[in-house]
């Protein structure tokens, strides 16, 4: 058993395949440009590594390494892809009141923030839909989770993206200088809910 030749077969497919794991998310995401490049690097490679394994089938060791650089291969794209963190994803926020605190203290720290009313089994609703790139994601879900702990959100990925306000590197020192949640309700000021409005309207009339 040449223990190089197995070592060589292993990374060539281990090459492979991380490099069509990349190219197959890139082509889902919309990077029609750089995922042809990645395809022709791609299959020299497959080529080489197929011919040199095709030649050793008496030995099963070598489909052996061929397989487990199939494996290792999917797994090493997928953190690659996720380490660059390519694209953007919008994020859909459930808010228990109506006040309007996290969507401007989200604005403060540089996200763009559209807000819908919205009525749920226990009265009125806001709903914020933020866009913001991958890459600052998990950021955002921190900042939700210190300014509004009760807030409910989901995320899903977004393949176009036209016009619009969207901040694509967040301001390190806004998000330092973000106020705490104490302090966020320690100076909330009282907001009036639908019914209660109406009903001064009808009173000044």
């Amino acid at each position: 058993m040449n223990w190089l030749l197995l070592g060589q077969i292993f990374l060539i497919n281990l090459l492979y395949i991380t490099l069509n794991t990349i190219r197959v998310i890139l082509t889902m995401r919309g990077y029609r440009k750089v995922a042809p490049l990645i395809a022709v690097i791609e299959v020299t490679i497959y080529t080489v590594g197929l011919s040199m394994v095709m030649q050793y089938l008496s030995n099963p060791i070598y489909l052996v390494a061929y397989a487990l650089g199939f494996g290792v291969g999917i797994y090493t794209g997928m953190m690659i892809e996720d380490r660059l963190a390519l694209g953007y994803s919008v994020v859909h926020i459930i808010t228990n009141t109506v006040d309007h605190s996290l969507a401007d203290n989200l604005r403060s720290i540089g996200y763009g923030v559209t807000i819908e009313s919205g009525y749920g089994r226990d009265g009125e609703r806001l709903i914020l839909t933020v866009i913001a790139p991958r890459s600052t994601e998990a950021r955002l879900y921190k900042e939700i989770d210190e300014l509004n702990p009760t807030a409910f959100y989901y995320s899903s990925e977004e393949k176009y993206i036209r016009g619009g306000f969207l901040t694509k590197k967040i301001n390190q020192q806004k998000i330092e200088e973000a106020p705490l949640p104490e302090e966020i309700l320690s100076n909330q000021e009282e907001f009036m809910s639908k019914e209660d409005y109406q009903e001064e309207m009808s009173e000044t009339d």
